[in-house]
């Protein structure tokens, strides 16, 4: 059988099991990916830029359809297809578009809290500040020249088929992928460094594209 990549969906910088990240690997590539450019309006009328300014970065939005079935799992006796059938790998894209705090925060915090009353006493003021909650840092990563930084904008799951249990054997996820654009104060160095890795290699890819182009656009330049 023919070496086949596989695409995967990165969640990093998490305190998802410890030092272990979230990753969800397709059990099936999509068949397709749609690739949306939104180029943002220029300005028009008094602040409008000239033709050859640069205006607003395009924002770059996937849309794709993942499958995930339990069939081939459930044939060779695996015992987590056989509890929860293809439930782990929808609870795990679902943790990728939940806001969280660390739970390990919280249960800090709480310490601290209670150690702070009681050494403040009945009367004391005591006050603590809300851990704040962040969204997952996603990396999607399709082949060898697209790792890109994203966060998911939607996500629509249609369970197909069910065991006796009603657990999901078999379904179909739409995601929809919005790609960042790393801020350059942002403290992310790996999705600088995916973006920055991609970036060179769409380059590349254009700049190769002279080797099919240039005969042709000499006929199409006379001389």
């Amino acid at each position: 059988m023919a070496f086949l990549l596989k695409g995967a969906l990165i969640e990093y910088g998490s305190d998802f099991l410890g030092p272990l990240p979230n990753v969800v690997i397709f059990q099936f590539n999509p068949e397709q990916i749609t690739r949306t450019l939104e180029v943002p309006q220029r300005p028009t009328g008094a602040g409008g830029r000239e033709t050859s300014q640069a205006g607003e970065i395009p924002v770059e939005k996937l849309s794709l359809t993942a499958k995930f079935s339990a069939a081939d799992l459930l044939k060779d006796d695996n015992p987590l297809a056989r509890a929860a059938g293809v439930g782990p790998f929808l609870a795990a894209l679902e943790m990728m578009v939940l806001p969280k705090a660390a739970l390990g925060g919280l249960l800090e915090a709480a310490i601290d809290a209670i150690g702070d009353a009681i050494r403040g006493g009945a009367g004391g003021d005591v006050t603590q500040p809300i851990p704040r909650e962040k969204y997952p840092r996603l990396i999607f990563v399709w082949g060898l020249t697209r790792v890109l930084p994203v966060f998911v904008h939607s996500m629509v799951i249609t369970e197909t088929h069910y065991d006796y249990l009603l657990n999901p054997i078999a379904a179909e996820v739409q995601l929809g992928l919005t790609v960042i654009i790393p801020d350059p104060c942002a403290d992310d160095p790996i999705a600088k460094g995916a973006d920055i890795y991609t970036a060179i290699a769409k380059e590349s890819l254009a700049i190769s594209n002279l080797a099919n182009t240039a005969n042709q656009v000499v006929e199409l330049i006379p001389i």
